[in-house]
């Protein structure tokens, strides 16, 4: 795929990219700014659009703690200050985000629920145009269009194994935004109480025995979804080669490509089409 159409229908009251397209890059390439909250780190950077690839090196400074969204958003406005960013600005969060409000809240502070996130980064960022997305979506936009994902046709799946397990689902580039597969009953249990990475270190897990739950997963997802392609993500991707091939799944997993620069990336290009979820 060349481009990352993003659905009309997807988007409620879409955000108009600011200024020229080619200054302010627009869909098809130039320069945007994304930022990724996370639980430890708030990482941001300048993307190019037409490779994916940062502008020069990543800054990042450390989450607050509480991670309170008055704190966080300090935090955002710091790393986009460090660049002297002064355009539209695409963030990550830890997150279910509807309507502009976030629902839920995973390793920061449980007062973020119910918090109108484009006013609050609007106001902390001199009213810049902001695009504020789930964190495993934004990823999964960068994997799709950059990454393991470039090329594919049809559903792409991204599922990051950590703490839980994240997810975002792509259809010929197109998002299906707070997805929450992590969540999904698989037997009696939630799939990442049973295969997330967390619980293969929490018992001690051989791979072999790890990737049998994990294909239980994956054969789940696969009768629900019918993907192309699963693309794992997470710390535990780093370590591809010890457990994918274990594997008993039907449908092809591959890793992650974009690895710590893929929250960053599918951030910027969220804000460069005026993506609101």
């Amino acid at each position: 795929m060349t481009d990352v159409p993003v659905s009309d229908a997807r988007i409620p009251d879409p955000v108009s990219p600011i200024g020229d397209p080619a200054e302010s890059g627009g869909p098809t390439g130039g320069l945007a700014f994304g930022v990724d909250v996370g639980g430890s780190g708030i990482k941001g950077g300048i993307v190019d659009l037409a490779t994916g690839a940062l502008v020069g090196e990543r800054f990042k400074v450390l989450t607050p703690h509480p991670a309170t969204p008055e704190a966080v958003a300090a935090g955002v406005a710091e790393v986009v200050a460090h660049f002297g960013w002064a355009g539209p600005v695409g963030i990550t969060l830890p997150g279910v985000i509807t309507e502009g409000t976030m629902r839920t809240a995973a390793n920061i502070d449980k007062a973020w629920i119910g918090t109108d996130v484009y006013e609050l980064f609007s106001r902390h960022l001199s009213g810049a145009s902001v695009s504020v997305l789930n964190d495993a979506d934004a990823a999964g936009l960068a994997e799709d269009r950059y990454g393991a994902g470039k090329g594919v046709d049809g559903v792409v799946m991204l599922l990051t194994f950590g703490t839980g397990i994240g997810s975002a689902i792509l259809n010929n580039g197109n998002l299906v935004p707070n997805t929450e597969l992590g969540h999904l009953i698989v037997g009696k249990k939630e799939a990442e109480h049973i295969a997330s990475s967390k619980v293969k270190d929490d018992k001690e897990w051989s791979y072999e025995k790890w990737t049998e739950k994990v294909s239980e997963v994956l054969e789940t997802y696969e009768a629900l979804f019918w993907p192309r392609l699963f693309i794992a993500g997470g710390g535990i991707s780093r370590k591809s080669d010890k457990w994918i091939p274990l594997l008993t799944n039907t449908v092809p997993v591959v890793p992650a490509v974009l690895l710590n620069t893929a929250g960053i990336v599918g951030a910027a290009m969220a804000v460069d089409v005026g993506l609101r979820t």
